[in-house]
Formats: structure tokens, C-alpha cells, sequence
């Protein structure tokens, strides 16, 4: 299938350890999360799935002919309206079934998307997604996987109703239906309880982790770029890139074609790199999705919070404590270790409505409930604001905020802390006014 694919190139023994993972979960009817930070081929690990039919046969045997998966990239509704990204996964439901061939399947779930679109009602449509997954699930006995790419870029404007949708999905289709979550951390880490609660047992704790580095997959890759480009680097300055990278797709995919295409070896090879625009953006965007937290301890080389230290551990990052990407060490102590000592203010940008530290987008990672509550802090900086004044800014569409109880407001607090404090357990922002309420200090 899809043989126009990039993906569909690859060998079958690619990334078997993730892959295999995964479909233990898929054959068991739950969902899970790939988890891994920016650049290690996520995208690449889902589109194996969807595009690859020798790999989708290798682990999935004659189960293969009744597994249907459904590719979504969520970087392209990341502020949509839930109407507008269940339009989209419906979409992307009939199209998918018209790239596999599935000619009967396609006309009927089509049929039903057409019929209910035309309503351009959410319950309408959602009525309609569900007779095509009872269509797909139920009748036709096909188990149907939704590859959920990128879904931490929707995470901030996710709301507890997409959850539920899910819920009833799967409730409808049992064990026929999974979804695979595509993020740089586990959910329950971006999500307060609340949000995910109607999914929560489907898919917390079922994370599989995408190493940085691995050999079949790296291999292919490097030698489709040889291919392409018609050339090709000795196997020692290969090694020594492989060294200076740690392996990281994007990064060490940048700095092969970086020296491709500058044809003679550099002295320095990594001072060489680290002035290369492409591959400096690639190592910033491993560094902004980091937390402050978690910034400050690569820099100070010091893992004294657990959570931290877990973290940045199962995505590979670090290892003993050090760095595994020697290139992204020097980089960040080149760029970013004078501007650590220097205080960086958090602050609120009105005409773009994001939060900022330094050139950090915090709001990036924020839920929208965690985006109101520091909103609201940032706008009523100094001042001390009271539980029952923040209940009614942060929960303002809830209709009762009689059952909003003080842990949850602490709960909330706490989150938002991790995710703008280089130590959680010792604010210096988000500071708690014993009795009285919360003051911010920018």
C-alpha cells in the first residue's frame, strides 16, 4: 500500500522493538502513547503503520487484512473548533480507506460523511462518525487504529468533550478500535486529571518511548540521502557525526546533508556544525520543548528532581547524568548558559495571546485551563488573588463552580508550576500566600 510513501522504503525490521510494543496494545483493544522528543522520527515510527504493509504484516501476521489504520496529523487543526477536528479525523477516515483500496468500505463511510456534513451541526456529525466506525468495527469486523500525529501541538486547546467522543467510540467498537497518541511526554504529564478523565483508563501508563538511535532505521536513512544527493560521507567522519549526534534523526539527518553538500571535511567538525543554521534550529527545537525545569538541570548538570531526571532518562536524553547528544551539550552551553544566570522575566504578549520566557513560548505547553489561571496571574501581577477569584476566571465555563473544591485549585497550581519553575517545589513565580490566595512574580 502506498507505495509513493517514503515510509513504505523501509525494511520490515525497522524500529521492531517500538513497533512491537505498539501492537501488543493494538491487539489487546487499548490505546497508547509514543512518546519522544522533537526529532527522533515519530511521525516517520506512525507513518510505518499506516504506509508500510510489509512491516503491518510482520507484526501483525494475518490479523493485517482486518486492521485498518487512519494516519491524522493534529499540527494542522491545533486551534480548531472540536467540530472542525472531528470533520477532519472523518475525512481522513474516507481517505484512507480510498488509498488502501478498500473500494466497498469507502463508499459507505463516504456516503455517511456527505450525509451528515451537510447538516454543519457537531452532534449531527458526530452521529455520523459513529454509524462509520459501527460500520467499520462492527460489521465489516475490521479493527480500526487512529495514528494521532503531533497531538501535543492540539493539547492546549484539547477539551474534556474530545475525550468523551473517544470514549464513545470505543465504546461502541470494543476492542476493534485503538488510538496511538503521537506526543513529546506522556499525557497525564500535560493534562490535568479533569481533561482526560474520559479516556484516562484507555490510555494512561501505556507509553512506549522512541529511542534516539536505532541501527536498521538509521542505516536505511542515511543511505536514502546518499542516494538521493549521489554522494557519500567516509565510513570515519560518518562515525564521528554518529558520535557528535548521539544518533538523533533530525540532527544527524541535517548534519549528513550539511557536509554532503559542503563536499570537504572540516577541521572542527563540531564547531563546523554548530554554525550551520539547519542543524542549530534542529537543537533548539529539542531545547524549547523542554520545561524551565528541565532546562536548568542540563545546563547545571545537576538531576536532583525525580521527575526530571525520570523524564529526560526514557526519552534518552540523558543517561548517568550526561548528555547523549554531545553536540546539543556544547550548543546549549554556548547559547544558553550566560542567559541562565540572568533573570528572565515571564510575561504576557496581547496582540499574539502567548505567554513567554525569554524566547521560551510557554503557552505552548499550557492546557487551556492552565493558560487562564497564569494569564490571570501575569495580568494581576504583585497583587494577591484570592481561590474563589481564580475558581471563577479559570473555570468560567462550567456552569456550578460549587463542587470546584481547593485541592483542585492546588492541583492546578502545582502543574502549572512544572511547567514554569526550574524547581516546582520551590517557586519563585507562582508563589502561595499562606490563608490568603496566590501572588506572581514575574
Amino acid at each position: 500500500m502506498h507505495d509513493e510513501h517514503f515510509e513504505a522504503e523501509f525494511p520490515d525490521t525497522t524500529r521492531f522493538e517500538e513497533m512491537a510494543k505498539i501492537v501488543s496494545y493494538i491487539k489487546d483493544g487499548r490505546s497508547c502513547q509514543v512518546v519522544g522528543i522533537p526529532g527522533v522520527s515519530r511521525s516517520t515510527l506512525l507513518g510505518l503503520f499506516a504506509y508500510n504493509k510489509h512491516i503491518r504484516q510482520k507484526h501483525l501476521g494475518t490479523a493485517e487484512k482486518k486492521t485498518h489504520f487512519v494516519a491524522i496529523d493534529f499540527s494542522e487543526i491545533r486551534n480548531r473548533d472540536l467540530f472542525d477536528v472531528m470533520k477532519y479525523l472523518f475525512l481522513n477516515l474516507t481517505e484512507s480507506l480510498r488509498e488502501r483500496g478498500m473500494t466497498e468500505e469507502h463508499k459507505v463511510v463516504v456516503g455517511k460523511f456527505q450525509e451528515h456534513l451537510q447538516f454543519n451541526d457537531e452532534l449531527v456529525l458526530f452521529q455520523g462518525f459513529k454509524e462509520a466506525v459501527d460500520y467499520m468495527a462492527l460489521e465489516k469486523k475490521i479493527t480500526i487504529v487512529f495514528l494521532f500525529d503531533r497531538f501535543e501541538e492540539y493539547v492546549p486547546t484539547v477539551t474534556s468533550q474530545f475525550f468523551t467522543n473517544l470514549r464513545v467510540l470505543r465504546n461502541r467498537a470494543k476492542y476493534r478500535f485503538s488510538i496511538v497518541f503521537s506526543v513529546n511526554r506522556p499525557l497525564e504529564n500535560m493534562l490535568e486529571p479533569t481533561l482526560l478523565a474520559e479516556y484516562y483508563e484507555f490510555v494512561a501508563g501505556h507509553i512506549v518511548y522512541v529511542a534516539m538511535h536505532e541501527e536498521v532505521f538509521s542505516t536505511f536513512r542515511l543511505s536514502f540521502i546518499e542516494k538521493l544527493t549521489g554522494k557519500k560521507l567516509s565510513a570515519q567522519i560518518l562515525k564521528e557525526v554518529l558520535t557528535l549526534t548521539g544518533g538523533h534523526g533530525k540532527v544527524t539527518k541535517f548534519c549528513v546533508e550539511t557536509l554532503l553538500a559542503h563536499g570537504s571535511t572540516p577541521g572542527n567538525l563540531s564547531e563546523f556544525l554548530l554554525t550551520q543554521t539547519i542543524v542549530r534550529g534542529a537543537l533548539n527545537e529539542i531545547w524549547f520543548s523542554l520545561s524551565p525545569a528541565e532546562q536548568s538541570d542540563l545546563l547545571e548538570g545537576t538531576f536532583a528532581d525525580r521527575d526530571v531526571n525520570d523524564y529526560l532518562e526514557k526519552v534518552g536524553l540523558i543517561h548517568g547524568n550526561k548528555i547523549q547528544i554531545p553536540l546539543f551539550a556544547q550548543f546549549i552551553t554556548a547559547e544558553y548558559q550566560e542567559a541562565a544566570k540572568s533573570i528572565q522575566k515571564i510575561v504576557y504578549d496581547e496582540n499574539t495571546n502567548t505567554i513567554r520566557k525569554g524566547a521560551v513560548v510557554l503557552s505552548d505547553q499550557l492546557t487551556s485551563s492552565e493558560f487562564r489561571l497564569l494569564r490571570y496571574l501575569l495580568q494581576q501581577s504583585a497583587r494577591i488573588v484570592e481561590r474563589d477569584e481564580l475558581i471563577t476566571i479559570v473555570w468560567q465555563g462550567v456552569k456550578s463552580t460549587a463542587g470546584i473544591t481547593d485541592q483542585a485549585v492546588d492541583q492546578l497550581v502545582f502543574r502549572v508550576r512544572r511547567k514554569i519553575e526550574e524547581d516546582a517545589n520551590h517557586p519563585v513565580h507562582l508563589q502561595t500566600i499562606k490563608g490568603r490566595g496566590f501572588r506572581f512574580a514575574a
